[in-house]
């Protein structure tokens, strides 16, 4: 613990005595730059650039194939890890360059956003729903719903989903909304 603690305080000295500008409100040191999540991944806020994907050799595929695939089934969020890791299994061997970058981009995008997208609870923004992963995904989505679920049990269009497994139980104990 002494160690670690002799340590904090020499990383702050170092940081009290270098040259760098203090930061303002608005910047931090810390700013994001491409790769800072995955070597696939497209995190850059500021300069977007292309993601060098190399589909040149087997191993090569192999191994961005088995990245992306832990990447949609480990994404913490178990709706999403089941939804996108079945599609994603499915597809991803038929799927080229293009659909390759597409799915990058829909596993940067954030978990809660993301579902509430592809449950139809809100509208997507125009650059998510042109993406052709992003669509085929939420037709599959969709479908399931609509062939699995009754429509009284789902959220109407931009109203969220709080309906619980007791809300047809009435009186002075029943939940005031949802499983609330």
């Amino acid at each position: 613990m002494a160690s670690l603690r002799r340590a904090l305080i020499n990383a702050h000295q170092i940081l009290k005595s270098s040259a760098l500008p203090t930061p303002t409100r608005t910047e931090s040191l810390v700013r994001p730059h491409y790769g800072w999540v995955s070597r696939f991944s497209s995190a850059d806020f500021n300069n977007p650039r292309p993601l060098d994907i190399d589909l040149s050799n087997e191993e090569s595929k192999r191994r961005l194939f088995n990245r992306l695939l832990y990447r949609s089934k480990q994404r913490g969020f178990l709706e999403l890890d089941l939804v996108l890791g079945k599609w994603v299994e499915e597809h991803i061997h038929s799927m080229d360059e293009n659909g390759i970058k597409a799915l990058v981009h829909v596993l940067d995008l954030e978990n809660p956003d993301l579902w509430r997208w592809l449950t139809g609870q809100e509208k997507p923004p125009e650059a998510v729903s042109i993406n052709p992963v992003f669509s085929a995904v939420q037709e599959k989505v969709m479908g399931n719903l609509n062939s699995h679920a009754a429509p009284e049990t789902r959220a109407t269009p931009g109203q969220p989903w709080v309906r619980g497994w007791d809300d047809i139980k009435k009186g002075r104990d029943s939940p005031i909304t949802g499983n609330q």
